[in-house]
């Protein structure tokens, strides 16, 4: 039978990590394999493979070699052929079967979607752990395929794959823990609900970047649909009412969401979706990465509970009543400009004539005497300033700086601005 043309598994195996490419060191992961029998190259017999082989973009169309394979990785552990030309799942199955210890596979931007996978190939992917699958175009017959032939599967990735349905496979994978399955068309409550049918153990879904509208489900059927999930990504759904939010309250074990992005918190700012979100979701302990603790808990519902109080009634969320029942009714906080003062009155002295006026405190001392010049009737150039501070000890400090501005002064209404002749 001929081999595919192009770059083979094996011949990219010995560029790579030939002594001059990749001298050998020692160290976690690392090790040098020898064939047991005299046949090979003595470059071969010297490769220096570490159980980590990251062999993307490299152009491999096809296995090569299947003994050399099964000599030289038997010990390898974790295989990353991304963004090849593997374009038949029989290439595929002839370098994995001779790899016996392999537990992570990446074969992501690989034309597979252009083969058929067969029962009796996909049985050599038995002891893959966490397998990549993104953008690969891979049909839901395939990723079927792979589930019922992968007993020990944790983790598959399905991102950047085109899916707009999800088809339900006929067996249960109740080993898959972890599914990404982002930048996809995902837009429909009734598509998500068949992955919690499909992988009844599932740990953590990650949905970013799907354009999910809604969570149509009642709060019992989503328990039974994803009874273990413990963490959720959301981010930039297309979710736009809190109703869902407080959906999320449904499954029984959850404790992380990740919510960025979505329609829903546009219109409030960054502190209020975050306190917002926090005392919607009473039992998460990581809100989009953060740690949730007590305290910013405890802050957030008593925000809840002052953000809705002014609500009509029939706009009140449930929650807002859970947490008066948990605090009891809270007074509405004091609102307190902490902007800096802006203009004061003080009394300006000059003689025997005693004035008040309003200064702006964002003006200069030469500013100032620009606009007192009409009033005390002297040039700026002959005019001396004193402020005088009525709680100050000291008496009067001379504004002697032009270019210094009011508000360092620390004046405040009721002042004194004591004006005087330059002496000649």
């Amino acid at each position: 039978m001929d081999q595919p043309s192009g770059r083979s598994f094996m011949q990219v195996l010995c560029e790579k990590y030939s002594p001059e490419n990749f001298p050998y060191r020692r160290g976690p992961g690392m090790g040098v394999h020898v064939p047991a029998t005299p046949q090979g190259s003595p470059m071969k017999d010297r490769l220096n493979l570490p159980s980590v082989l990251v062999l993307n973009s490299c152009g491999i169309t096809c296995a090569g070699d299947e003994n050399e394979i099964a000599a030289f990785c038997a010990h390898v552990s974790e295989l990353d052929l991304s963004d090849n030309k593997l374009e038949d799942w029989h290439e595929v199955s002839k370098i994995v079967s001779n790899v016996p210890h392999l537990e992570f596979l990446n074969l992501s931007s690989n034309p597979l979607s252009l083969s058929v996978l067969e029962r009796r190939c996909a049985g050599s992917f038995a002891g893959v752990r966490k397998l990549v699958l993104n953008n690969s175009k891979a049909s839901w017959e395939t990723v079927h395929t792979i589930l019922q032939e992968l007993p020990d599967l944790e983790e598959l990735f399905l991102c950047l794959n085109d899916y707009e349905t999800v088809s339900c496979s006929p067996v249960c994978c109740q080993s898959l823990k972890l599914l990404h399955i982002t930048d996809n068309n995902l837009q429909d409550w009734t598509e998500i609900r068949k992955l919690g049918i499909m992988f009844p153990s599932l740990d953590t879904l990650i949905l970013a970047n799907n354009n999910l509208t809604t969570i149509e489900e009642t709060e019992d059927s989503l328990a039974r649909l994803f009874p273990n999930l413990r963490s959720i990504n959301l981010h930039k759904s297309g979710l736009h009412c809190w109703e869902d939010i407080d959906k999320l309250n449904s499954f029984p074990k959850l404790e992380e969401v990740k919510l960025l992005g979505i329609p829903l918190l546009q219109s409030y700012t960054t502190e209020e979706r975050r306190k917002l979100l926090i005392a919607r979701l009473p039992s998460i302990i990581k809100l989009n990465g953060s740690i949730v603790g007590d305290g910013e808990r405890e802050d957030s519902e008593r925000f809840f509970i002052r953000y809705y109080m002014e609500f009509p009634e029939e706009e009140v969320p449930f929650r807002y009543h859970e947490l008066i029942t948990k605090y009891g009714k809270l007074e509405p906080l004091a609102v307190v400009d902490l902007r800096p003062q802006s203009s004061v009155k003080v009394e300006v002295h000059f003689q025997d004539k005693v004035e008040e006026m309003s200064i702006r405190l964002d003006q200069t001392v030469a500013e100032l005497k620009k606009h007192l010049k009409t009033v005390v009737q002297l040039s700026t150039s002959n005019m001396l300033l004193f402020y005088l501070d009525q709680e100050a000890p000291f008496g009067p400090e001379e504004m002697k700086y032009s270019s210094r501005a009011l508000h360092s002064y620390g004046i405040r209404d009721g002042d004194k601005i004591y004006v005087e002749p330059r002496m000649k």
